[in-house]
């Protein structure tokens, strides 16, 4: 007998499927924002290389399920999107549906995004890189802009404030002008703000600046911050 989905744990890490204009939503992203070299890191299964691409950009995308096969990784990738929407169902009270508009709009947009990454990584695996945070295989100041989606304190239950210290820093390091991390809520809704706090001072005594911003997107309710990391800059604050 199988019990139903738990909306505060959704098991192993759920590889995402998320569309370039979610992250655009998510990021505040602007056209100038997309000049240059890009990290997406844990890419997941998202569109947003694809997506980018297309219109220019350079991304890389960064995840260890990047090391399987391409017919395993198609193959799983193409089961998230369902299993990602039984999660939701399950807590769909706390959720926001105005960007998908239902939850049927919500599963159709991650299963195109599925659909395009699937067949992107086939087509051009150089674009993702089989790595895992906290070490990265990348040189000092390579991108000018770093994304990260739905990993830091989005599974706080089980990566420490060690963890999402070093995960940070070295995210900083790659990253010539920002690194921008969306959300700040666990995987159950639960805000962050204790951790937050931690992360940040220990930020502020290495030199990096941290802030929260406010962003147009909000799925998770209250989930509509996004954490900013500056290069070059000596002070860190809270908004």
């Amino acid at each position: 007998m199988t019990s139903s989905p738990d909306p505060d744990n959704v098991g192993d890490y759920l590889i995402s499927s998320r569309s370039f204009h979610e992250y655009e939503a998510m990021f505040s992203l602007t056209d100038s924002d997309l000049c240059g070299r890009v990290l997406d890191c844990p890419g997941g299964a998202s569109s947003f290389t694809v997506e980018a691409s297309e219109l220019g950009t350079h991304v890389t995308a960064a995840d260890p399920v990047y090391a399987m096969s391409s017919s395993v990784l198609q193959e799983l990738v193409m089961a998230q999107p369902d299993r990602g929407s039984a999660h939701t169902a399950a807590g769909s009270d706390r959720y926001v549906w105005d960007f998908y508009g239902d939850m049927e709009g919500h599963r159709q947009m991650r299963k195109r995004s599925a659909a395009l990454f699937a067949r992107d990584v086939e087509v051009h695996p150089e674009r993702y890189i089989p790595v895992s945070l906290p070490v990265l295989p990348f040189e000092d100041r390579q991108f000018d802009l770093v994304l990260s989606s739905h990993f830091l304190f989005t599974y706080a239950d089980r990566l420490d404030q060690d963890f999402h210290y070093h995960a940070l820093v070295e995210l900083h390091r790659v990253c010539r002008r920002e690194v921008r991390v969306f959300p700040l809520l666990a995987q159950g809704g639960h805000a962050q703000d204790e951790m937050t706090s931690a992360v940040f001072a220990l930020l502020f005594r290495k030199g990096i600046e941290a802030k929260i911003c406010d962003v147009p997107y909000e799925f998770q309710r209250g989930g509509n911050k996004m954490l900013v990391l500056s290069s070059g800059s000596t002070s860190s604050k809270t908004r």
